[in-house]
């Protein structure tokens, strides 16, 4: 969909700029008046009129082009609006929240396909990003950055706590362990629904089973601090996780130029635990804020605007 609408604002930039263009130096305008109804007195009203709205269209046309540009610029390269679908990055970011994107926060790429024209700088552990979902370029995922290049990460299936060791992937051996602290479980008011389905008369009925709340909790990989929320009494069989090739299970090193990326809902996230790593290549660019949040949950229309949450994300 990012794409569709990429290629119509670029379609529709080049077509009012060609008018825009033919406009300025034809002076379409001033050709069409001075020589077509001044020199032609034989022109009947009619005529006129025709030729009077010829102008006028090419005049309105022409003169959607800055518009156009404007909007295709920013969003091609500097920032972009996304609206999040689901609750895979709770607390952080909630259903309904629209965040901006920053694009230039790590390369300035050709915006159709996404080809690096300069790099700026490398991502940074802790950053929550929207990157090409590697399976299908056409989805938008925002995770946050936990592994990079080079780092080796372990996945404690019971705690749900991760290792970090940087520089793993040069060297074959530990450089340094982060320091990753997790503070005591707190309630929270974020639930998880847990459905069943019954099927009466060829018809799939479905209806809640029961409701979970979520243990709120303080994640801090050396000195980066963000809350994740747990389900600590539900736990992910270990076959659904992605086995990086030549590891063990729950184990992975994040190769060149690629990162390991976890939602903060831990529990209800699908990512890089899942599925594997994502190139940089893929990278969208950094969510920084949250410009307008509507009350809403999944798939249902919104109730009301939460003006507490516009700000900054973190």
């Amino acid at each position: 969909m990012a794409n569709v609408l990429t290629i119509f604002l670029l379609i529709s930039t080049l077509i009012t700029g060609i008018f825009w263009i033919s406009y300025r130096i034809k002076n379409i305008k001033n050709y069409l008046i001075n020589k077509k109804i001044i020199k032609n007195n034989h022109l009947n009203q009619k005529n006129t009129v025709k030729l009077k709205n010829k102008i006028y269209f090419f005049e309105s046309l022409a003169s959607f082009f800055p518009i156009f540009l404007i909007i295709f610029i920013i969003r091609s390269f500097i920032y972009e609006p996304f609206q999040i679908p689901s609750g895979s990055m709770m607390p952080t970011l909630l259903v309904g929240d629209f965040i901006l994107v920053e694009k230039f926060s790590y390369d300035i790429k050709e915006p159709i396909t996404h080809k690096t024209l300069i790099h700026i700088k490398n991502p940074e552990r802790g950053d929550v990003v929207v990157f090409k979902y590697p399976k299908d370029h056409h989805i938008d995922y925002i995770k946050r950055i936990i592994g990079l290049p080079g780092d080796k990460i372990t996945y404690n299936i019971n705690n749900k706590h991760i290792k970090i060791c940087t520089n793993y992937l040069n060297k074959k051996k530990c450089q340094e362990k982060l320091f990753i602290n997790y503070s005591k479980p707190e309630s929270s008011n974020f639930i998880q629904k847990i459905y069943f389905f019954n099927k009466k008369d060829k018809l799939e009925e479905k209806k809640v089973y029961n409701s979970l709340y979520f243990d709120l909790i303080e994640e801090n990989i050396n000195n980066i601090k963000h809350k994740i929320l747990l389900l600590n009494n539900i736990n992910n069989p270990k076959k659904d996780f992605f086995q990086q090739e030549n590891m063990p299970k729950l184990t992975w090193i994040v190769p060149k130029d690629e990162y390991f990326m976890m939602g903060d809902n831990r529990d209800n996230s699908l990512d890089s635990r899942y599925w594997g790593f994502v190139p940089e290549k893929n990278l969208v660019g950094k969510a920084i804020k949250i410009w307008m949040s509507f009350d809403k949950n999944e798939n249902e229309w919104p109730t009301g605007i939460r003006i507490n949450r516009i700000g900054n994300i973190y």
